[in-house]
């Protein structure tokens, strides 16, 4: 119950705070963009923060998966 309180609240931080995940240069061409009446900056920042999660979205579930078999095998162990 804790790690599903826990992961709900990252979700949230991220869907609802403004996280910065780009590099300067690309941050300064997307503003200059912006300003200009551009809107390629729209999901830019969005996309990033995306493929930045996938790796530990991967990485986390591999770890509850060996999490719950490793309980499931400590059981079996002790009936």
């Amino acid at each position: 119950m804790k790690l599903k309180l826990f992961l709900l609240l990252v979700f949230c931080a991220l869907c609802f705070f403004d996280l910065s995940a780009q590099c300067p240069m690309c941050r300064m061409t997307m503003e200059s963009n912006m300003r200009n009446g551009g809107n390629d900056g729209v999901g830019l920042n969005a996309g990033i923060l995306s493929l930045l999660a996938m790796p530990y979205l991967i990485v986390g579930g591999i770890a509850f998966v060996w999490w719950k078999n490793r309980k499931k095998n400590e059981i079996d162990l002790l009936e």
